[in-house]
């Protein structure tokens, strides 16, 4: 790789106009627009490393290994009897990009309805259409600027330039199951089969850090600084006014004039809140931290979509070389027709992407594809907890899955459809019969494979709810409710999860709340 951007050694100073907590996609997004919108100063504290230039990174083809890696904090999620006791990987991006830099580099914003659903739960101001102009900002589309789509923004937005087979295979097919074909999934609606939209281009990803805070490391105003894990929040009455983290080991307090972000993502800004003594008081004084404000709602409405891993088939010859990072297309129907949204969303994979279970229980070896089915419109909700208050003690986190029987009811209906797609004439020159499952199964089979093979899509969100009552923990404009000066910009805000990957909707939301600090929202 050429022309690697350095980040700056500029010396740490005793306060800042803004601090931001986390260099996410949401974070990255404040980020950039505090400096570019304003005269503030910026710091911005990320506890990992900067991940710039690291092969693994920026090579589409080579993220799965980045979860488990060291830019990932290594969090799962609680066994449960729901998966038959078994522990599910939570991959979380522990390096500057956050997630943005370790996921599968999926742009998809779901449907509009999605964010009418926000405003009707209470999170006045995100209807889609208030949201539309700032997923606009975000975007450089590779078709250009239209009535829904934004040219010129900081991610860089391209389709497959070459669909591998399979993914193709995909596309073709779907309609043979009542599936039409979608021009553009991030249009004015989202049901049907399409190629997918990936933060990729000239074959390198294209993350939250490269997009929004390459252009301004130059920037004096700016000073991020990688390897330093916040540890506490320093408050003067009801004003949050400092930020205590690690410099070298040691632990440094750093002021804010102005204001703070938080954009630790949806286990760590709350684990922050409740180490700094805001949460539920019961919590808190079951891990002996002190009550500065009761929030009940911090660690609560938990959500997460459930990821079958996967189908898997024999395929009739080897794959070739990976394309895109993996897969190319995706799918969204309904389980149901009287939905007034697609619910269940699949998508292709180059190879086998069977759930550690699944492997132990079928024989995969040789040539082979995947189809992982998943459920975007989740009813199940779970909850994080703290085991420990000390930084980076354990924590419990229970997305819940499969505890509602509509989820489970309908990841059957999406998984037999998978199944039927796979033996389309579009296959023919790839199926050579099923592997996982080895056949097609009853309801009840059905049932136990998906408790064996339920993962997850890493959309964690929703544990610092946006809204006004009081389960809720920021109001509209993302503010904590009773602290001035603390905002909240990442997934944890999230009231009800979209029907969609995050990483649109948080960049959506940093750039909300930097509109919000600078007073042009």
């Amino acid at each position: 790789m050429t022309s690697l951007p350095v980040i700056p050694a500029r010396p740490l100073q005793r306060a800042y106009d803004y601090i931001v907590v986390g260099a996410g996609s949401g974070g990255c997004a404040v980020a950039r627009r505090l400096v570019d919108g304003s005269d503030a100063t910026v710091l911005l504290i990320e506890a990992g490393a900067s991940g710039i230039g690291v092969p693994e990174i920026y090579d589409p083809a080579r993220w799965v290994p980045l979860g488990r890696s060291a830019y990932d904090w290594g969090y799962d999620y609680l066994a449960t009897p729901h998966v038959n006791g078994r522990v599910i990987g939570i991959p979380r991006g522990k390096v500057l990009g956050g997630s943005s830099s370790i996921n599968a580099m999926m742009w998809y914003r779901g449907h509009p309805m999605d964010y009418d659903a926000w405003e009707a739960a209470g999170a006045e101001g995100w209807s889609f259409r208030d949201v539309l102009p700032y997923f606009k900002l975000c975007e450089d589309w590779e078709d250009g600027k239209t009535e829904f789509r934004g040219a010129g923004g900081p991610l860089r937005i391209e389709r497959s330039p070459a669909l591998h087979p399979v993914a193709k295979a995909m596309l073709d097919g779907s309609p043979d199951i009542g599936i039409p074909v979608v021009d553009d999934p991030n249009g004015p609606g989202n049901e049907g089969v399409c190629y997918s939209n990936f933060n990729i281009s000239g074959g390198r990803r294209w993350s939250s850090a490269k997009g929004y805070l390459w252009p301004i490391l130059d920037n004096r105003r700016l000073t991020v600084l990688t390897g330093s894990l916040a540890v506490g929040l320093g408050f003067e009455g009801s004003r949050c006014i400092s930020v205590r983290h690690l410099v070298d080991g040691d632990v440094v307090e750093t002021r804010a004039r102005s204001g703070i972000v938080l954009a630790l993502g949806t286990i760590d800004t709350p684990r922050l809140l409740m180490m700094s003594g805001i949460g539920n008081p019961e919590d808190l004084k079951r891990l002996g931290v002190p009550v500065r404000l009761g929030l009940p709602g911090i660690g609560r409405n938990l959500q997460d979509h459930p990821l079958v891993q996967a189908c898997v088939f024999r395929s009739r010859k080897p794959l070739g070389p990976v394309l895109d990072q993996g897969g190319g297309t995706m799918i969204n129907w309904k389980s149901k027709a009287s939905l007034p949204q697609a619910d269940l969303h699949a998508f292709p994979v180059q190879g086998n992407s069977a759930e550690p279970r699944i492997r132990e229980l079928y024989d995969l070896s040789g040539d082979v594809f995947s189809i992982g089915c998943g459920l975007m419109r989740s009813k199940s909700v779970g909850h994080m907890r703290l085991l420990s208050a000390d930084p980076g003690g354990a924590v419990e986190i229970d997305p819940n899955y499969l505890a509602e029987p509509e989820d489970l009811e309908a990841l059957v209906i999406g998984m037999e459809a998978m199944m039927e797609l796979a033996a389309t004439r579009a296959y023919a020159d790839w199926f050579g019969g099923y592997l996982a499952p080895a056949k097609r199964l009853s309801r009840a089979e059905m049932v136990a494979f998906i408790r064996d093979a339920c993962s997850t899509f890493f959309h964690t969100c929703g544990t610092c709810a946006m809204g006004k009552d009081e389960r809720t923990v920021v109001d509209p404009r993302l503010r904590v409710h009773g602290i001035e000066g603390l905002t909240i910009a990442d997934a944890s805000v999230i009231p009800i999860i979209p029907t969609c990957n995050t990483h649109a909707p948080v960049t959506m939301i940093g750039e909300r709340a930097a509109a919000f600090l600078l007073g042009t929202a």
